[in-house]
């Protein structure tokens, strides 16, 4: 089987094969300014934490506090499946597919985690968990091993 390769460098037109050079570079500074936003993410996490731990009652958070934690947890954690798309972009033996359906699985559940039902629609509630299952489905199946055994 013939190796994939999404950009590949050595082209017969000596143009495409220096744009996918270039394409590369850019994928490369796309990975740094992506690490330097999540510490940057952990960072505003650690302080929005600490403001609200020294605010009174001391030590304590209330449930919003709490949600907005979460929601600031699960930012980094997006943000960091989003760099390992990056990451993978790069390579040349693997599909992300995966990887992006898992992405995008982590975005939506982290969206039905911190939704104030109170002020959405019926609709957009149930569009919201079409959106979740149609992803988990999505997910199973390209995780499913085959009768092969090799992975899809």
């Amino acid at each position: 089987m013939k190796k994939h390769e999404e950009l590949p460098t050595e082209h017969e037109d000596a143009l495409i094969s220096f744009l996918h050079k270039m394409i590369k570079i850019a994928v490369k500074v796309l990975a740094i300014l992506m690490v330097i936003v999540i510490f940057w993410s952990v960072a505003d996490v650690i302080y929005v934490l600490y403001n609200n731990l020294i605010e009174e009652p001391y030590m304590l958070l209330n449930i919003s506090d709490i949600f907005k934690t979460f929601a600031a947890f699960l930012a980094v954690l997006i943000a960091i499946e989003i760099y390992q798309n990056i990451v993978l972009y790069l390579r040349t033996d693997v599909f992300p597919i995966k990887l992006v359906v898992a992405t995008a699985l982590m975005a939506i559940a982290r969206k039905a985690i911190i939704i104030d039902f109170k002020d959405l629609s019926a609709a957009y509630i149930f569009a919201i968990a079409a959106l979740v299952l149609a992803l988990g489905i999505t997910y199973y199946l390209i995780s499913k091993e085959d009768t092969t055994g090799v992975q899809a």
